[in-house]
């Protein structure tokens, strides 16, 4: 059963990647990372490492997560001529 849902994890972080390399809009993309992220901790759970799999979700997603999207509202847009 186990191997089941680690190959529709493993799907869906490899569509949530090539979404966040190829798309234009930055926030996006941090979204889209932060989805990766969160997936990630949870095929860690489900292989059976919990302490990973929480310490992801609070780092790579959380706290990684909100910091972009700060740092993406703080910044400007520009364009080049």
């Amino acid at each position: 059963m186990h191997w089941e849902v680690e190959i529709i994890f493993f799907i869906i972080l490899v569509i949530m990647a090539l979404i966040a390399l190829n798309v234009k809009n930055l926030l996006v993309a941090v979204v889209m990372l932060t989805v990766f992220s969160f997936l990630s901790a949870l095929l860690y759970v489900v292989m059976g490492a919990v302490d990973v799999g929480f310490t992801e979700a609070v780092v790579g997603a959380g706290v990684t997560g909100v910091l972009f999207v700060v740092l993406i509202f703080k910044t400007t847009r520009r364009s080049v001529d």
